[in-house]
């Protein structure tokens, strides 16, 4: 949001996510913040990911390549790609070479739980958000315009 709003070109693809999130709804509304969802409107099996999950991913993955290497965006972020590393998708190595071999003015922001230590090592900058406390555990269900 910070890059758009100082008119940057911003990009996020979406790993593992297909439902048009009201999130995704609002962030139409923001000048040169493009996003594409490579993902269907289902769970994804850790245990046993449906040929097409793998398939989309690969798919989001050549996207981002694309998207990296056209000189259109000055920030791409790759949500949730952490995720589907970590769910056997995409191979971490493929991610390394795609953030190794950026241009050095495209800053990519990759999200998600479960970054894979070759990543970490190579990030400049890294967070983590942990739960602490969650209301679902009361049995409090999802609100709208706050959880979905």
């Amino acid at each position: 949001m910070r890059a758009a709003g100082m008119g940057l070109q911003v990009i996020m693809i979406q790993f593992m996510k297909g439902r048009r999130y009201c999130e995704i709804d609002s962030l139409a509304l923001v000048p040169n913040f493009e996003v594409a969802q490579h993902g269907r409107d289902d769970f994804v099996s850790k245990e046993r990911p449906d040929r097409v999950d793998i398939e989309l991913a690969q798919k989001g993955l050549e996207h981002a390549g694309k998207a990296i290497a056209s000189g259109e965006y000055d920030v791409v972020i790759l949500d949730e790609i952490n995720v589907a590393v970590d769910f056997g998708l995409l191979a971490v190595q493929e991610v390394v070479r795609l953030v190794a071999e950026r241009p050095v003015h495209v800053e990519v922001v990759l999200t998600g739980r479960y970054a894979p230590a070759e990543l970490i090592e190579m990030a400049d900058l890294v967070t983590e958000m942990r739960e602490i406390k969650h209301f679902y555990s009361k049995g409090v269900e999802a609100r709208k315009g706050i959880e979905y």
